[in-house]
């Protein structure tokens, strides 16, 4: 139990980080598409605004679908002990897709606006993955 909740930190703020710039560098690839020339100095500075100015939204969004997401995979992980490094990460890729498809039909909006399309919505889930790889290797089941 410890390990896990240690483990939490490092997965939400992996999958965070990783969703945030993914999702800056779509919205700057589609302004590029415009004819907009982007300077990597200005990927740069985006990814990081939005780095610090998505923290207060989307991490707490994240935390939760990781909460609910992770002891699921816990609990298949001791049915199955063999699967348990897919099953992280495949809770994780579930856990922020849901995220956004639950937004979308609840509230009717894109809390992220680089998940409008499918492309956008599978490199968030591809940060989901990482999160649960994260936390897959910080409770220290990667070791063993």
């Amino acid at each position: 139990m410890g390990r896990a909740i240690i483990a939490f930190f490092p997965a939400v703020l992996g999958a965070y980080i990783l969703g945030s710039i993914l999702s800056t560098q779509v919205i700057l690839q589609r302004i590029e598409s415009l004819g907009l020339p982007i300077t990597p100095r200005n990927r740069f500075d985006a990814s990081w605004h939005d780095v610090l100015g998505m923290a207060t939204s989307y991490l707490p969004l994240m935390a939760v679908a990781f909460l609910l997401a992770l002891p699921v995979a816990a609990g298949l992980g001791r049915l199955l002990p063999r699967l348990r490094f897919l099953l992280y990460p495949l809770a994780g890729l579930a856990a922020v897709i849901a995220l956004h498809l639950i937004m979308r039909a609840v509230l009717g909006l894109n809390g992220v606006a680089s998940v409008r399309d499918l492309h956008g919505l599978l490199l968030q889930g591809g940060a989901g993955w990482l999160g649960g790889y994260l936390f897959y290797v910080f409770t220290g089941q990667a070791h063993r």
